[in-house]
């Protein structure tokens, strides 16, 4: 998605040294200045100690529930774990010949720690799992010497600076030995600090080192501590002896984080969904414990990492009450709670009506449209927004929120008719900006954008009746950014504008009884509440913002003056770095390009944090459950492969999995739009900005946090440089054979061809650039192939494709022919709005741009019979209909559908003369399918060693019998087309001429 710059404000020049403290985390610190033993030993190659931390979870039985690598699992729930010492259990483990195990834990009633749906897996040796991060010590060594004794020595650690959630000494008593690597495990102390007691035996000092159990030291700038006995802290690499107890100031209540506020819980069915806005606490909270009792189900206690929680499955007409409780990055839990309670219905919610069709992707060409702008079925959820004066919008009585999702069902014959069976809409989220009728500011990612939604025709019903006519349908998803509003059930910024004379029109009312949800009109300021959530002429309290109300250099359009933090940004103080990046984009092909602000109205999401990650799977769970068929991916470029890798695909694959089943996991489609807008093979040179790095899985083990692996890899991946990266024949025939795609090392994501996009001037460049590529992705015939869209035209062009109608049939006879997935953009099939500006914000009228509402070409009605057919049209849809594009698409989807070599068979230009000329084929034993297809585009070929036959041409119906290997074909035409496909008879007999001959195809 191409942002257009919508606001007022510039970017300032921050993310230069943004980019400077990124670069300084790549090389990690070198570990302590330890003797030969600090080497990792287990402590025994045939067992594993696990300890399991119990602070966070208050459960009254703790579960190991086990399987050695190779060997078998327990029994659910698994082994007991026995009292270990303060907030610690314990189980060990006989491991026999195994090097490891798979675990999980629960309290033996039913509540997981599913650990975001993936096992833990665990080494040998003592083990500890706390709060999901898996570390190696044992915390409870030396805990039965008390402070105080002689020659003990009292060690306060302080984990403000570092971060650490586990915290291991790693130390050496005067004229003693070094503990095993990584040293025995700390207890937590109070916020911001952990102890551990020693006992020095005759010793008076001891060395020591800190370490976070997974290879990260505290080293000390290379020289180990020095800590006597008696009661020290370390604190900043300052060791104070004799100090006192920096805890002994803190009571429970102030070591514990505030609650969280405006607690409620509502009931559908028989599931409640509770919400809570987040706890103001600056010692960081990181997750919530919610507490459910009533009912017969037993009582939940479940972590949350983000301020919405769904329970679900629960008894019909049942009182239940919650409590919600913060905690914080130490583990400290909030001693007061926050209440709310609610009693479910008569009957269970009927389940979703959605299913993905399931069937290979690479079968249906793809429709895609801009929801707001395609049709309009339902004037009543019509919205203009803040800018539809301004934008000349109104002029035109042309609302930007203007076409729906039941103009989309009205019309799902019109795109069948065309031969399209996959629509890619645009995000369906509940958006705000001031301009966001593309769906790409999502606020709430858990509700549908009313603006969309109609009586009896919601999105579930749009996704229900596409399915019914055999279309999916494919929901632009964003896990990059949120809208400048942030993102509601995780984190949503208060604002406070500057009001004063100039600005008194921009600026909401403040109302405490209105919620923004898009469409409702809010009385008391006359808006919909795109702006500000507050107003103020001086500095309010509570105010987070750098700077406030100092007038900047820059002014708006109309020429008024701009105030610091007249609207959030990255480096205003208003967004807290667990949630948001916090600094700018400086270099587009450099490591910031992933961890910083696109633009002033996206949000850019710190995804390597757990809380933020939970937030957008379980958002995105709810649609996959609707049924939807796939995923396109915006911005996908803009977040760290390692992250897609770990955390979204494989959320995906499971949630599918979980739902529909293996089959249906494996044709949910995820494209990504990994925007590499240059025309050679690799982005600039930078393997981890290039569309192909993202089909790949990671190829070495990183660091367990997410935000280090992500500098890591990059890192690592940038300097094996582009003649290192991994390569495929997934999309060649071997010879004339076709083999079985090798998809062990894929990642789950496919994604956007931007280098044929980008060369798509000209139909033959764009090919040779195509097939410069194919061996770099995992399997190229999974790419989704385009001439423009609703960013950009070919060559980075800002305007809609304008090469002219012969042009366009050529493109079209290509991309229906060669390996990967059509796709046509709302329009292009009637040449719509060519040459027009794509995109230009508010600041001309939607009418003048390729972001045009469609809907005056579709009046009337049609009816499809099948994909390509259409039986009936009325009105300007029939005259749209009758166009020479419109025809030739329709003939080009006969034709792919009817040969399997084009649809997903591989390709070869071996032993191949002709400009664009390949041959395909594609067998499966399994269905007894064997396609073989020689294609050539506009220009005349020769195809040589090919098998001996009889070969029928689908487009004319021409017959040639080879003998001798070789087959020539004469030039059939711009925009023209022949495709001769070998008779293997039976059920693989050559289709013969297919449709009726048109102006291209004859």
């Amino acid at each position: 998605m191409r942002r257009t710059p919508v606001r007022l404000l510039e970017r300032p020049a921050a993310a230069a040294v943004a980019a400077t403290v990124m670069l300084g985390l790549l090389t990690p610190a070198p570990g302590p200045s330890a003797p030969e033993s600090a080497v990792p030993v287990a402590a025994s190659e045939s067992t594993a100690t696990v300890f399991y931390y119990t602070k966070t979870k208050n459960w009254s039985a703790y579960k190991l529930h086990y399987a050695p690598d190779g060997g078998s699992w327990t029994t659910v729930p698994g082994v007991a774990m026995e009292a270990a010492c303060t907030d610690w259990v314990k189980q060990t483990v006989s491991l026999g010949s195994a090097s490891g195990l798979a675990a999980t834990f629960n309290n033996g009633s039913g509540v997981w720690d599913n650990n975001a749906g993936k096992n833990y897996a665990l080494g040998t040796g003592a083990i500890t799992v706390k709060d999901g991060v898996v570390a190696h010590s044992d915390p409870c060594a030396g805990t039965g010497t008390e402070p105080g004794e002689a020659h003990t020595a009292s060690v306060y650690y302080s984990t403000a600076t570092v971060g650490w959630t586990t915290t291991n000494l790693h130390y050496r008593p005067s004229g003693g030995s070094w503990t095993t690597v990584p040293g025995v495990g700390m207890e937590p102390a109070c916020t911001g600090w952990v102890k551990k007691s020693v006992d020095l035996g005759t010793a008076t000092s001891m060395l020591a080192t800190f370490n976070n159990g997974n290879g990260v030291w505290d080293n000390n700038n290379g020289a180990d501590y020095t800590v006597p006995a008696g009661l020290t802290t370390v604190k900043d690499k300052k060791v104070t002896a004799g100090a006192g107890d920096p805890c002994a100031a803190e009571t429970p209540d102030t070591q514990a984080p505030t609650v969280p506020t405006k607690v409620s819980a509502g009931a559908d069915g028989v599931s409640v969904v509770l919400t809570w806005d987040p706890s103001t606490d600056d010692r960081g909270v990181t997750k919530y414990q919610v507490t459910r009792t009533g009912g017969t189900k037993g009582t939940l206690v479940s972590d949350v990492g983000s301020t919405v929680f769904s329970d679900t499955g629960l008894e019909a007409k049942t009182a239940y009450s919650y409590t919600v409780r913060a905690v914080d990055a130490a583990g400290n839990v909030s001693a007061a709670s926050a209440a709310a309670t609610a009693t479910t219905g008569e009957k269970p919610t009927a389940p979703a009506s959605g299913k993905p069709l399931g069937t290979d992707p690479r079968k249906d060409p793809i429709y895609f449209v801009l929801t707001a702008r395609f049709n309009d079925g339902d004037a009543a959820n019509n919205r203009g927004g803040s800018q539809h004066v301004k934008s000349g919008n109104a002029a035109n009585d042309d609302p930007m929120f203007r076409g729906d999702f039941k103009g989309l069902v009205d019309k799902l014959d019109y795109i069948k008719g065309l031969g399209m069976s996959a629509v890619w809409i645009t995000p369906v989220v509940l958006n705000r900006s001031d301009y966001d009728y593309h769906g790409y500011h999502g606020y709430d990612f858990y509700e549908v954008d009313s603006r969309l939604e109609s009586a009896g025709a919601s999105y579930q019903d749009l996704i229900d009746a596409a399915h019914a006519k055999g279309m999916k349908i494919y929901q632009d998803v964003v896990y990059n950014h949120s809208s400048r509003w942030g993102a509601k059930g995780l984190f949503t910024p208060t604002t406070y504008g500057v009001r004063d004379t100039q600005w008194s029109w921009y600026y909401d009312e403040k109302n405490d009884g209105f919620e923004y949800d898009g469409l409702t009109v809010e009385t008391k300021s006359g808006k919909s509440y795109y702006n500000g959530d507050l107003w103020s002429t001086a500095e309010p309290s509570g105010n987070t913002c750098v700077n406030w109300g100092t007038p900047t250099q820059y002014t708006s359009p109309e020429g008024y003056r701009i105030y610091n933090c007249q609207w959030p940004n990255p480096t205003s103080g208003m967004f807290p770095k667990a949630y948001y990046h916090n600094c700018w984009i400086g270099n587009w092909e450099g490591e910031d390009s992933r961890s910083c602000w696109l633009h002033d109205d996206l949000a850019d999401f710190n995804t390597e944090s757990a809380p933020v990650q939970n937030y957008l799977i379980g958002a995105y769970n709810k649609y996959i459950d609707m049924g939807v068929d796939g995923f396109r991916v915006d911005t996908a470029v803009h977040i760290p492969r390692t992250t897609w890798n770990r955390r979204f695909l494989p959320a995906i694959q499971e949630r599918v999995t979980q739902q529909f089943g293996t089959e249906a996991a494996k044709n949910f489609f995820v494209f990504g739009e990994v925007a590499a807008f240059v025309n050679d093979k690799w982005n600039r040179g930078s393997v981890n900005h290039s569309a192909q790095f993202y089909t790949w899985k990671e190829r070495k083990e990183y660091s367990a946090d997410d935000g280090k692996a992500a500098l890591e890899m990059y890192d690592y991946e940038q300097q094996q440089g582009t003649g290192s990266q991994p390569t495929s024949t997934n999309a060649f025939l071997d010879g004339n054979a076709y083999h079985a795609p090798d998809h062990s090392e894929f990642s789950g994501m496919n994604v956007i061809d931007m280098r044929m996009h980008m060369n798509f001037g000209d139909a033959n460049n764009a090919y040779n650039n195509g097939k410069d590529s194919d061996d770099s992705y995992n399997d190229a015939t999974y790419n989704v192939v385009y001439v423009d869209s609703h960013d950009y035209g070919p060559n980075k062009s800002s305007e809609r494709y304008a090469g002219g109608t012969d042009a366009w049939a050529e493109n079209m006879s290509l991309m229906w022919t060669f390996r990967g997935i059509p796709t046509l953009y709302y329009g292009s099939e009637i040449e719509f709005q060519a040459g027009k500006k794509i995109d230009c914000g508010p600041t001309c009228p939607l009418a003048t741009t390729g972001r045009a509402y469609y809907g005056a070409h579709l009046a009337g009605d049609v009816k499809a019979s099948d994909f390509g057919t259409v039986d009936s049209a009325t009105g300007a849809v029939a005259d749209t209909l009758a166009k020479p594009l419109v025809k030739h698409v329709q003939r080009l989807n006969q034709i792919r559908r009817a040969v399997p070599a084009l649809q997903m068979g591989q390709y070869s230009t071996e032993g191949i003369t002709g400009s664009m000329a390949y041959k395909r084929r594609y067998t499966d034993t399994a269905s007894g399918t064997d396609s073989f297809a020689l294609v050539t585009v506009s220009g005349s070929a020769t195809y040589t060693g090919i098998p001996n036959g009889t070969y029928k041409d689908a487009v004319t119906g021409d017959t040639k019998v080879v003998t001798g290997g070789t087959l020539s074909v004469p030039a059939p035409g711009k925009g023209n087309l022949r495709v001769y496909v070998l008779d293997l008879g039976g059920r693989n007999a050559a289709p013969g001429k297919i449709g009726t001959a048109g102006a291209y195809l004859k």
